[in-house]
């Protein structure tokens, strides 16, 4: 299924398949999702839980790059510090 969505003037395109979950709880990442974003072997994944939801996000190796996409532009030390700080929380956890 390929949903688009429009938020703020930014259009967000989302996939989603259903997969089995396997022995030793192992998930296979359907090749079309894994070309979508990227994802190459070896990669190295966040898994998280949200409610009734597990989120998997890619970990990447550059911090500046994260924390821009977590506070975004143009940087306000008033308003962005607090999103700064819960990043730096959750990623050194």
């Amino acid at each position: 299924m390929l949903e688009t969505f429009k938020c703020w003037k930014i259009q967000v395109r989302t996939m989603s398949e259903i997969v089995r979950v396997g022995k030793k709880h192992v998930i296979v990442i359907p090749a079309k999702i894994r070309r979508e974003v990227g994802l190459k072997e070896g990669d190295l994944l966040r898994v998280k839980a949200e409610g009734n939801s597990i989120i998997l996000e890619r970990v990447t190796s550059n911090p500046f790059k994260i924390l821009a996409d977590v506070i975004g532009e143009p940087y306000s030390e008033k308003r962005d510090e607090k999103k700064a700080e819960r990043w730096l929380n959750d990623a050194s956890s």
